[in-house]
């Protein structure tokens, strides 16, 4: 049964009244409370603007699922739903990779095909933009600067960047648990560098004797992999100030939720980067937020794009750990929607908690296609549509739905033409955009990045300290030499103390350094999730 046929011209009438399953299927969506409005009923190539297809808003903490192939419409059905958030006073989270979004800002464009989609689906369009603040990763292309520091980003997502293996990713796990609990602090990538370079030194491979030592080999990838990813631009993602991620949860003055975009075409050869520093953002939330339990309407809904990106080669640890996230971040109130091509780019065990689905059409070109079109059907719940065909028929801008009832129920599946946004569907100018990064109030408080003492500054200090120690230690001995050799003949002075180099020596310079600075802030941070460090606010 297709679904990609245009609706019956105007002078053809309003559609027949619904019957059969098509008007099971319409009350399905006939909700009592607040809902956002996604479309109206496509059933058996005509579209139904009275049946109207829509999500609760409560339910919107249960997570979701945009997918459909390239150029199906997924980035406008995340600006529809973005802007309805919004209006309903709850703040969103956008990635947006291919720079297109930030016309969510500026009121829509009118014209034919906006009037034309709107009188398909009974939808009153009006031209309006949406509160909104604009990110980059670390300064680089517009945006408030985000950065995060090295400690609170934490081993598992930074091996994650790195593509370290398993093996390295345990080392590098040791070397944040010495830095930790020896107070150097990881503020940008010099210092994971400095105290790596450290604990293969003489001097400081003793301190890890006692719980596993670091093998030179496995240090050597781990510097390269960090020498490579700073290379590669991504020295400015890591450092100072580091961003606090409640920012995203901000209402505007007039009570409208901030749409907060994260400005990503800069950095779009990175995309293993921004994908898990996306991860990083939601696990820094976990751990920051109260729990509150079910709501009336979550207090953030984060959109997730290119989400295949996270679980590509993910260890199972990183897995589970995101699995963990998914799970229990509902009960913060917060919303997760992930963004890929098809279901199964996300894992079985995160799929499943994924209640509200939209699915745009899905191409059969390949065998491969073919198999990924029959996993996909299988993701849903039974229907009357023939899915394979339809899911192969949907024109741009329509899709598959099913999302979950007021009473946590998933509603039948429904083929839906979906509505137009009101904003800008495109980017807005870039001297706009520009303009509204520097009026933003956290200009000032994020845009200029900071380099205070840490790791590499107090090893390097130290280092020289020993060096220079050890020159004059050196200096007094052969005074200390040039002397006994002039008093020769003399009575036999009495024993002296060590020499100075033999105190320097004999101390062991760094390794008193590190124990020094364990006990002035001797306490290990505390990790949650992947590793990253608890903050407080």
């Amino acid at each position: 049964m297709s679904v990609s046929e245009q609706p019956p011209s105007s002078h053809d009438g309003p559609p027949a009244p619904l019957a059969g399953p098509a008007a099971e299927i319409a009350a399905g969506y006939a909700f009592d409370g607040p809902a956002l409005e996604l479309g109206a009923l496509l059933w058996d190539g005509t579209c139904h603007p009275d049946a109207r297809i829509r999500v609760p808003l409560p339910v919107l903490n249960r997570h979701g699922l945009v997918a459909g192939a390239t150029g199906t419409g997924k980035t406008k059905t995340l600006q529809l739903i973005a802007e309805q958030l919004s209006a309903n006073g709850v703040p969103v989270f956008l990635a947006d990779i291919k720079g297109d979004v930030s016309g969510i800002s500026a009121p829509g464009a009118d014209g034919g095909k906006v009037r034309e989609r709107a009188g398909q689906v009974g939808q009153e369009w009006r031209a309006s933009g949406f509160p909104c603040e604009f990110y980059g990763l670390g300064g680089i292309g517009p945006g408030v600067p985000v950065r995060a520091t090295v400690t609170s980003f934490g081993p598992v997502l930074l091996s994650k960047v790195l593509q370290l293996n398993q093996t390295q990713e345990q080392s590098l796990g040791l070397i944040f648990h010495y830095a930790d609990t020896k107070g150097l602090e990881l503020v940008d990538l010099k210092d994971l560098r400095a105290v790596v370079a450290f604990l293969v030194s003489d001097t400081g491979k003793a301190e890890l004797k006692g719980i596993g030592g670091l093998s030179t080999v496995t240090a050597g990838v781990i510097l390269r992999a960090i020498t490579a990813f700073e290379q590669q631009g991504a020295s400015g993602f890591f450092g100072e100030p580091e961003f606090d991620t409640s920012e995203f949860l901000r209402t505007a003055p007039d009570g409208r939720g901030t749409v907060s975009v994260l400005e990503l075409p800069a950095v779009q050869d990175k995309p293993q980067l921004f994908s898990t520093f996306l991860m990083w953002m939601l696990a820094d939330l976990f751990h920051d937020l109260p729990e509150v339990g079910d709501l009336d309407r979550p207090k953030l809904v984060f959109f997730f794009d290119e989400a295949h990106l996270l679980f590509k080669g993910a260890s199972k640890p990183f897995l589970e750990s995101i699995t963990q996230t998914v799970r229990l971040i509902r009960s913060k109130g917060v919303g997760i929607f992930f963004v890929t091509q098809t279901p199964k780019d996300v894992p079985p065990d995160v799929l499943g908690q994924l209640g509200n689905r939209v699915q745009h059409a899905l191409r059969a070109f390949t065998p491969d296609d073919a198999k990924a079109l029959k996993a996909t059907v299988r993701t849903f719940p039974n229907s009357p549509y023939d899915l394979e065909e339809v899911l192969t028929g949907l024109g741009t801008g329509e899709a598959v739905i099913t999302v979950l009832s007021e009473k946590g129920a998933p509603t039948p599946v429904a083929a839906t033409r979906l509505r137009a946004p009101e904003s800008l569907m495109g980017p807005v100018d870039a001297a706009a955009l520009d303009a509204a990064v520097r009026a933003s109030p956290l200009y000032g408080r994020y845009a200029e990045a900071v380099d205070r003492e840490s790791a590499y500054e107090k090893l390097t200090a130290e280092q020289r300290a020993a060096e220079a120690a050890a020159l004059d230690a050196a200096a007094a001995e052969q005074a200390a030499k040039a002397a006994e050799k002039a008093a020769k003949g003399g009575a036999r002075a009495p024993k002296e103390e060590p020499s100075l180099a033999e105190q320097v020596v004999g101390s062991g310079m760094f390794t008193s350094l590190a124990r020094s600075i364990g006990t002035q802030l001797g306490r290990e941070i505390s990790r949650s999730l992947f590793g990253t460090a608890r903050r407080r606010r």
